[in-house]
């Protein structure tokens, strides 16, 4: 096993230095970015002696052969969930038999709340766990400015109050602190499965129970064909998120995780530790809760992985492998919201 997975490591370095030669080329006589040339690395292919025997909790049986152009799963087992491998009736039922309640929370801070939020929730209210009871948790220090949608028979939306930081990075990185108490409180209590979202996206396409697992991580859309020593995983090694050459599966995207209670709460709590052990050493991570998050599932793999067509980047373009987004990127207009 670790034979193969150097071997694919190299053919994928092989692809990139090609990329990289034909990229330039293209640069200098055409203008072609280098992003339009990416998707001809491949992406690996899942082992045939795996394909029928991966099962899901919600999905039963998936058909991972229904995608041979795109890698559907881990080295460590997990199923990596693209359109096509899961039957989404069979796992909405499973769903509604297991009689859940799924949590989604955002955190709408500052002008992020005015900009972001009403389209984020209209957009979940249609495509995000249609059928099944949903709460909706935001976070934001502003409460009495947090729209008021109708909802949907069995959804509810609560507010829940936090202090406005000074920086935006200062946002990111507490967020895992808030979410942590939450979990083990209220939230924890009434929720079986819960998302954590960036509120600077929205759905539009069915975001159902195909999701759920036991802890969940998002394929990032800037990353998914990179190999792996150029992913940007925290470098530093007196960094507590810092992973060494070598180390690392997959670079996964802070803007969509989720899982259990129980599962979320020992990923929040690792990241909180090393976010505390960075900050008494005068440290930063160099994508803050993200690079944390991704140390975590280094160390703790995911039960499922997600494909970037349930959190894509509208800027990359269209893309044969990427059939069906569930959730899209929102313009980034840093200068206005991030004071």
């Amino acid at each position: 096993m670790a034979l193969k997975e150097r071997l694919r490591a190299r053919k994928r370095t092989f692809w990139w230095l090609i990329l990289l030669a034909v990229s330039f080329s293209g640069l200098l006589l055409y203008g072609l970015p280098v992003r339009y040339l990416e998707t001809f690395i491949p992406m690996g292919t899942c082992p045939l002696a795996r394909m029928p025997l991966l099962r899901d909790n919600f999905t039963g049986l998936l058909h991972l052969w229904a995608r041979p152009e795109v890698l559907t799963c881990t080295s460590w087992g997990a199923p990596i969930i693209w359109d096509g491998t899961f039957d989404p009736d069979v796992a909405q039922q499973e769903a509604i038999q297991q009689n859940l309640t799924i949590g989604l929370t955002v955190f709408a801070v500052g002008r992020y709340l005015e900009k972001y939020l009403a389209r984020f929730l209209e957009t979940a209210e249609q495509y995000f766990m249609v059928g099944q009871r949903v709460v909706y948790y935001v976070f934001t220090e502003r409460p009495a400015a947090v729209p008021r949608l109708p909802l949907g028979p069995g959804r509810q939306l609560r507010v829940e109050r936090v202090l406005r930081e000074r920086r935006w990075q200062d946002v990111s990185m507490e967020r895992m602190g808030t979410l942590h108490a939450a979990l083990g409180g209220r939230l924890g209590r009434e929720a079986h499965f819960v998302f954590c979202l960036d509120v600077d996206q929205y759905f539009s396409g069915a975001f159902g129970p195909e999701t759920l697992a036991d802890s969940v991580a998002q394929l990032h859309a800037w990353h998914y064909h990179w190999p792996r020593r150029l992913l940007p995983y925290e470098s530093d090694p007196r960094s507590a998120a810092a992973l060494a050459p070598g180390e690392g599966d997959f670079y996964y995207h802070a803007a969509l995780f989720g899982g259990s209670v129980a599962a979320l709460r020992r990923l929040t709590a690792h990241c909180m530790r090393g976010q505390r052990q960075d900050r008494a050493l005068g440290l930063e991570a160099r994508w803050h809760d993200e690079s944390h998050l991704n140390k975590f599932f280094w160390l703790h793999k995911p039960a499922k992985v997600l494909s970037p067509e349930f959190c894509w980047c509208p800027e990359l373009g269209q893309r044969a492998e990427i059939r069906r987004p569930r959730l899209l990127w929102a313009p980034k207009e840093y200068t206005l919201v991030r004071d």
